[in-house]
């Protein structure tokens, strides 16, 4: 036992952890482009009315 936990559930922690981190990349990727798309439409909004 390490930490009071039983091997196998050390186990389902890891496949937890290996199962989630490239979601969280593909996530924060996704995230990263729809904020900068974002901040581009916003700076063709102004000033283009004239």
């Amino acid at each position: 036992m390490i930490l009071g936990l039983e091997w196998y559930w050390w186990l389902v922690i890891l496949a937890v952890l290996v199962i989630s981190v490239p979601f969280k990349v593909k996530f924060m990727k996704w995230w990263g482009k729809r904020s900068q798309e974002k901040r581009e439409g916003q700076r063709g909004k102004w000033g283009e009315e004239d």
